[in-house]
């Protein structure tokens, strides 16, 4: 060390001594060495390195405040007040034990601290908890602190000195010292958190501002990097930053790097012209709507928050550039990418406030559509929590603003193309839909058909779907294109319509033609049409190629036939409405009119039906009963079960209308899956053989499945367990089965439900393991094992193998190895399923309650309406206290003769 840096650490060793800040120590363990970094004015400032030490030390999670809260609360009062601790960190003293820890070295002596020194890894965190306990009445009322910055914020001047009296009695109180050279009172403006705060809102920092303003172009990367760093601290006060800035920001990539060239340099400028007048921001109103503009670029997106009323407010600017994946991005998703970037970088904002979406693109009907895929259905899941509004853009206003004028490049042409194909296909038939519209918007979609249809029906269900897409898009000129010669010679008049099936398609097809401002349709050679052609063979079965969709839906029927039920779909309810409206009314009723709605009542606006199964059954259209079946049948807690079951799941679901027990006739009928993989029984069934079990989880089967097709993690083994009280099936998909897997699987149950008494398996090497045997008896397990030839004795798992292994083969269809991703779902749905036995689902035998099913949150049912916690509380306690009758009650019909 130079004599100079010598010196001043002599110099401020004297000065800490005299303080009572440090003793001298000796034979310490932990010892660090001393940095010496010049401040601005030239003086040397003493640092010690704990490096070492902190990498040693546990990390304090005390959560600090958001940085943007402070600042907008503290922004837009009349009179300022900051406040600078004297030696803030050195008020606080060490642990007596820890204090030879912070031991540092000099020429003369080692030495440690008494008090807590700067440069420990939880500083920070142990005085913002300090500040938090000192100042906690006035921190969020007349106050904020961020660590050692501390500003006291009023409206008035009578007001701020209230405040400030307040203040400094919390600090006499607890003996903390305040340094008066560094503590401007009552001012209009001053600098906090590297903002300047004033009366009319929140300021870019001058000394910022003119540290690039008088920034000469940079010559080596170190000066583009330090760039960089300035602009991201100011990043929030310029417009599009990441557009601007982006012939810089490529010059720090190594093999871009390259001399600063003229490009660079108008980018420079341009960002220096905006901070000789930068923005000023400002913090929203209390209860004010957040409103949101877009930008997208080829390689940028870019965001504004503007509060509009009363007046148009500047909130915040963000922007970042795109990364390479991201460049390949269709415009949609760009636009979702753009708006979900500012939901997560400023989501205070987006949480506090009923946030506007100012947007020309059709956005909000893309993140709306229920057959969303992908990386789009993620997005509109985390979206959806801020409940956003979306709104066509009006006139911007603003010089700063106008950036943001031109949501997307400019494009002169409204025109849409749809390419549309259908696929029939010997397992199944599909349709590819290719939507193109103005500014390089392009939304593609695969439909897969779970109903028979031909060649020619195919082709009008990709036309009337993409028809209908183009319509929700807002398309008002439309352009045609397929590959049929019968669809587009028909839908021109050339060719006649001869098929009646075919006849229903071309009405609907030309009635929603007519809906478009201009629309035509054309016939195109395959070989343009290949787009199309490969998502619909997607689900056809055929060739399905590597191609990642952004929304694939399931048409479970004809949509000619969607179109027929739904017009009717509230018919039988409104009849019974207006009955019950002149029952009311007080007109008198013929008897069978009032024996038609003597079961039925008006609960919040929606009709129910009173049960024998289930006390209050909802009452749903046509169409909404569609939905019901689907979801139960075939959706994520779904169970491809036969008609009786199906109408027994929706009555226990809670849903009613007047055709449900033919509806589900129909409906299992038509399931492709279910005809598919149907048990084909022709022996005689044989008598029953029941082994009881005495309390829930006693009594566990366990059986191993496979193999099946390789799986992830090559998986394709399947140990499957049953509870034979509740009928509760566990099962984990393995790789290899081993006893030591066999364990670990025991000891999982164990862990959840608890020690059973008994565990039945076959002979199989992998459960008559002599380490598996002295696991069960440690324990107290008793391990049954069944006879050999004789599968019936540990039947229970036999029989529910056979059931997953046909449920996964009916979701599966071709993608075979996909079934570990499917298991989870088919155990789910399992578990809701009435058992034949029981007559109770194992999920309500379990836990008392039936589960909450997918159902409910499309069609909500009454428990999802009718929300009272309290009331919820109560009920819960009346289904535990009656959990052992209905028990009981499973158990007498299991073993009944």
């Amino acid at each position: 060390m130079g004599d100079e840096k010598r010196r001043a650490v002599e110099e401020e060793v004297r000065k800490l001594k005299e303080a009572g800040f440090i003793k001298e120590v000796t034979y310490t363990t932990w010892l660090a060495n001393v940095v010496m970094v010049k401040k601005a004015n030239g003086k040397w400032r003493m640092c010690t390195d704990y490096t070492d030490l902190n990498k040693a030390c546990p990390k304090d999670s005390y959560p600090l405040p958001s940085i943007d809260t402070l600042v907008d609360d503290a922004s837009g009062h009349k009179i300022l007040s900051f406040l600078d601790a004297y030696s803030g960190y050195n008020q606080i003293p060490m642990h007596s034990p820890d204090r030879e820890k912070t031991a540092f070295m000099s020429d003369r002596a080692n030495y440690c601290y008494e008090v807590m020194p700067f440069g420990l890894k939880n500083a920070g965190a142990t005085y913002q908890r300090l500040m938090d306990r000192v100042l906690a009445k006035q921190i969020g009322r007349c106050m904020d602190v961020y660590i050692d910055d501390m500003v006291v914020r009023s409206p008035d001047e009578q007001r701020h000195l209230r405040d400030l009296e307040e203040v400094f009695d919390e600090v006499r109180r607890y003996g903390m010292r305040l340094n008066p050279a560094k503590c401007p009172f009552g001012v209009s403006r001053g600098k906090f958190l590297g903002f300047m705060l004033t009366s009319q809102g929140i300021e870019a920092s001058l000394d910022k501002c003119e540290a690039i303003l008088k920034m000469p172009s940079p010559t080596t990367l170190k000066d583009i990097q330090r760039l960089v760093g300035r602009l991201t601290a100011l990043s929030r006060f310029i417009p599009k930053l990441a557009e601007r800035a982006r012939p810089i920001m490529k010059k720090m990539k190594k093999e871009a790097l390259s001399k600063w060239d003229m490009e660079c340099e108008q980018a420079f400028a341009q960002v220096k012209e905006i901070l000789m007048n930068p923005p000023i921001m400002n913090r929203l109103d209390e209860g004010a709507e957040l409103h949101v503009y877009l930008g997208v670029s080829d390689t940028t997106i870019s965001v504004v928050l503007v509060q509009e009323l009363p007046a148009p407010k500047l909130v915040y600017f963000v922007s970042r550039t795109l990364q390479d994946a991201e460049t390949r991005y269709r415009q949609v998703e760009k636009v979702a990418l753009a708006l979900l970037h500012a939901a997560r970088r400023l989501r205070p904002y987006f949480q506090s406030h009923q946030v506007v979406v100012r947007t020309n693109h059709p956005i909000s009907k893309v993140l709306r559509k229920p057959d969303l895929a992908g990386r789009m259905v993620a997005w509109a899941i985390e979206l959806s929590e801020f409940g956003m509004h979306y709104e066509p853009r009006g006139s911007i206003r603003g010089q700063h603003l106008a950036d943001f004028a031109a949501e997307l490049p400019p494009t002169g042409n409204d025109l849409w193309s749809l390419y549309v194909d259908g696929a029939f296909g010997k397992n199944a038939s599909g349709a590819g839909i290719v939507l193109e519209g103005p500014n390089g918007f392009l939304l593609e979609h695969s439909l897969l058909f779970k109903f028979r249809t031909s060649n020619n029906q195919a082709e009008y269900e990709a036309l009337v779907a993409g028809l209908e897409l183009a319509k929700d898009m807002g398309a008002k000129k439309l352009i045609c294109r397929t590959d049929s010669q019968l669809v587009v010679g028909q839908m021109n008049g050339k060719f006649q319509v001869k098929e009646d099936h075919l006849s229903k398609y071309f009405h609907k097809a030309s009635a929603l033609m007519s809906e478009f401002e201009e629309a035509d349709i054309r016939h195109i050679p395959r070989e343009q049409n290949t787009r199309a052609d490969m998502l619909s063979k997607l689900c056809s079965g055929k060739d399905k190629g590597q191609l990642t969709t952004v929304i694939r839906q399931i048409l479970l029927q004809p949509s000619v036939e969607c179109h027929a039920i739904t017009t009717d779909a509230a018919n039988w309810r409104g009849e019974i409405r207006e009955l019950m409206k002149k029952q009311d009314d007080g007109c008198t009723l013929r008897p069978e009119e009032t024996k038609r709605i003597a079961r039925f009542l008006l609960v919040g606006g929606d009709m129910y039906k009173r049960g024998f199964s289930t006390p209050l059954l909802k009452c749903v259209s046509r169409e909404e009963a569609q939905y019901v079946m689907d979801e139960l049948h075939n959706g994520v807690c779904g169970f491809h079960s036969g008609q009786r079951t199906l109408k027994a799941r929706i009555l226990r679901a809670g849903y009613y209308w007047p055709t449900m027990e033919e509806d589900s006739r129909i409906f299992t009928k038509k399931c492709l899956w279910c005809q598919a993989h149907a048990n084909d029984l022709r022996a005689p069934p044989h008598l029953l053989h029941f082994i009881t079990a005495p309390w829930p989880f006693s009594q566990w089967g366990m059986d191993i499945v496979g193999p099946f097709p390789v799986g992830p993690a090559q998986k394709k083994f399947l140990l499957v367990a049953i509870d034979y009280f509740t009928k509760w099936v566990e099962a984990e998909p393995l790789a290899t089965i081993t006893a030591g897997q066999v364990q670990k699987f025991c000891w999982k149950l164990i862990c959840r439900f608890g020690l059973p008494k008994t565990i039945i398996t076959d002979n199989g090497r992998q459960f008559i393991d002599k380490k598996l045997r002295e696991f069960y008896q440690n324990l107290g397990i008793k391990h049954v094992t069944s006879s050999v030839e004789h599968p019936q004795t540990n039947g229970q798992v036999e029989a529910v193998n056979k059931t997953v292994v046909a449920e996964l083969k009916r979701r599966l269809g071709e993608k075979k190895a996909a079934w570990v991703d499917e298991l989870p779902e088919v155990l789910w749905g399992y578990r809701c399923h009435p058992h034949g036995t029981t007559g109770e689902t194992p999920f309500n035998l379990t836990y008392s309650i039936d589960a909450m099913l997918p159902v409910e949150l499309g069609e909500p049912s009454l428990r999802r309406q009718i929300e009272d916690l309290a009331l919820n509380d109560q009920e819960l306690r009346v289904e535990l206290d009656t959990v052992e009758e209905r028990r009981d009650r499973a158990a007498l019909r299991g073993i009944r003769p």
